[in-house]
């Protein structure tokens, strides 16, 4: 399974996809926060959603494949940075939507001037305060992902029942049972078997409707500025530039996860690629008007679990 050439095509698609519903929750999260705290309309939400699945997907392919300035070549799946929301939503409800995806711009701008620089302090960031810095993130969502389990909404009427906690542990439940007892390519898709299984289970308690999925268009173009043209200000701009560098520290710590997983050594000049690639994820982001993307932690844990270290499961046959 290690071995990219031992993947068929179905093998390689059902691990992309179970790629993709691993860090769906986390991509859908960020534009849903910012979307509801600035008062989005739904039309707005529905363009903010689909636009940022559009840029996360180019987003990642700048990750895929080396070239002279971008690239890693390492399984890396970036989505909306979690630790952007609060400082976004501090900008947008005080200087304007326009000023949000302004200071978006002139980040990613920044991340890719300095990305050679920051490379070189590499050994100032051990192992240690990298996966130190991946785990605050991660307890961080610890509630988020409680709240998820309750049922999302707060104030809902069956927040917390009986009925949305079973959902919930049926589905982790089947995935460490998986885990467990499986071997091969079914140990490989536990994460994925669960959430088809526990969204079955979901089904038949009448907590999913397809009808919001079927009357949905079947394509969404992305529009350059659609939510507005991007202004600029200093104080916005610096918030912004302070919270993508913790995200590089981060993205460090994901860099050396996966290059552990793969055996794939990293030099400097791939850190610079890696930096410089995420950069411009932020520069897209912004014109786009979705929001800053960086590393997602939970599709390393994807690859740690399903023991495949290739790139394949994520990469198009062209790269």
């Amino acid at each position: 399974m290690e071995n990219p050439n031992s993947l068929s095509k179905v093998q390689a698609f059902l691990l992309g996809l179970q790629h993709v519903l691993a860090m769906y929750a986390g991509a859908v999260l960020v534009p849903l926060m910012i979307g509801t705290a600035l008062h989005f309309s739904a039309t707005q939400l529905a363009y903010l959603i689909s636009v940022d699945f559009f840029c996360t997907g180019i987003a990642t392919l700048l990750q895929l494949k080396k070239t002279p300035i971008t690239g890693m070549a390492l399984p890396v799946v970036l989505g909306s940075s979690i630790q952007a929301v609060l400082p976004l939503i501090s900008i947008g409800s005080t200087l304007g939507l326009g000023a949000m995806y302004g200071s978006t711009i002139i980040t990613g701008l920044f991340v890719i001037l300095i990305s050679g620089s920051f490379a070189r302090l590499r050994k100032f960031f051990p192992p240690v305060v990298t996966g130190s810095l991946i785990k605050i993130i991660g307890l961080s969502l610890t509630p988020i992902a409680l709240q998820n389990w309750g049922g999302g909404n707060l104030k809902a009427a069956k927040f917390g029942s009986m009925q949305n906690i079973l959902i919930g542990f049926t589905t982790i439940a089947i995935i460490l049972l998986l885990m467990k007892f499986m071997h091969g390519f079914i140990k490989a898709i536990a994460i994925l078997l669960g959430i088809i299984l526990g969204t079955i289970t979901a089904y038949f308690f009448g907590a999913v409707s397809i009808q919001p999925v079927l009357g949905a268009s079947w394509f969404h173009l992305p529009r350059p500025f659609f939510l507005g043209m991007p202004t600029f200000s200093w104080s916005a701009s610096i918030t912004m530039i302070i919270i993508l560098l913790t995200a590089m520290v981060e993205a460090t710590g994901v860099y050396f996860a996966l290059s552990d997983l793969t055996g794939q050594k990293l030099e400097q000049k791939d850190l610079a690629r890696g930096y410089r690639a995420e950069g411009f994820a932020v520069v897209l982001s912004g014109i786009f008007n979705t929001f800053p993307y960086s590393t997602f932690s939970q599709n390393v844990a994807v690859v740690r679990l399903s023991g495949v270290k290739s790139k394949q499961p994520i990469t198009p046959p062209a790269c």
